[in-house]
C-alpha cells in the first residue's frame, strides 16, 4: 500500500480540502483507497459520511487498523511535530505540503519543510516531498510572495491551484473535483496535471 501524507502545522492551510481532493481522484482512477482522519475536526470523516453510494469508493481506516488497499491518504492534524511527525514519515512515501498564502502560513512552512528537510526518512529518500500553493491568485500581492517563497525551497512545487467555489460546493456533496462533470472543472483539473504525474512516479 502507498501512502500520501498531507501535512503543514497551520491549520487553515488546506490540508482536508487537498486530501480529500487526492482521494478523489485516486478513487476515479479505479485505485482502492482508504483514507485517515488524525486532524481533530473529523472533517475528512464528515465528507465521507456524506459521500453517495454511486460514487467512486473511499474507505475509512482508522488509527491503528490494517487495511488492503492500493493507497492510503493521511490527512494529517495541525501542530504535527517531534515524535508524531517522525512516526508520520515512517509511514509515508509521499508527502504533500499544501501552503496558503499568506504571512502567516509562509513563515509556519518554513520551518516545517525545514524540519522535514531535518527528519531520516527524508534525508534516506524513503518519502520524497513536494508542496502545493493552495487558493493562489497570482495578480495578488499574497500570491505573489508565495510564488517567491516557493521558488526558494529546493522541493518540486507540484500545483498552484487557484481559489475556487468548485471545491466548496463538490465538498458539500460528498464529492472531490474528480466527481465533477468535465465542463465544470475541467480548468482546475488541468491544474493537477503535474501533481498526479508526481504520484504515479
Amino acid at each position: 500500500m502507498r501512502v500520501i501524507l498531507v501535512a503543514n502545522p497551520k491549520g487553515g492551510s488546506g490540508k482536508t480540502t487537498l486530501s480529500i481532493n487526492l482521494a478523489g481522484y485516486l478513487a476515479s482512477a479505479g485505485k482502492r483507497v482508504a483514507m485517515l482522519d488524525l486532524d481533530r475536526q473529523k472533517s475528512a470523516t464528515q465528507w465521507l459520511a456524506t459521500r453517495g453510494i454511486s460514487l467512486p469508493k473511499i474507505e475509512l481506516m482508522r488509527e491503528g487498523q490494517k487495511e488492503n488497499r492500493d493507497w492510503l491518504v493521511i490527512d494529517s492534524p495541525a501542530g504535527l511535530h517531534g515524535k508524531n511527525l517522525e512516526r508520520a514519515l515512517k509511514l509515508a512515501h509521499k508527502v504533500v505540503v499544501p501552503i496558503a498564502p499568506s504571512l502567516f502560513d509562509i513563515r509556519a512552512s518554513q520551518e516545517f519543510l525545514a524540519a522535514l528537510h531535518a527528519e531520516k526518512a527524508v534525508r534516506k529518500g524513503h518519502a520524497f516531498v513536494g508542496v502545493v500553493g493552495m487558493r493562489v491568485d497570482p495578480r495578488t500581492r499574497a500570491g505573489v510572495t508565495l510564488e517567491q517563497f516557493m521558488e526558494q525551497q529546493e522541493l518540486p512545487v507540484l500545483a498552484h491551484l487557484r481559489n475556487t467555489q468548485h471545491y466548496v460546493n463538490a465538498a458539500f456533496e460528498g464529492k472531490s473535483l474528480f466527481d465533477l462533470p468535465s465542463h465544470v472543472a475541467e480548468r482546475d483539473v488541468e491544474q493537477w496535471q503535474n501533481l498526479i504525474g508526481w504520484l504515479d512516479r
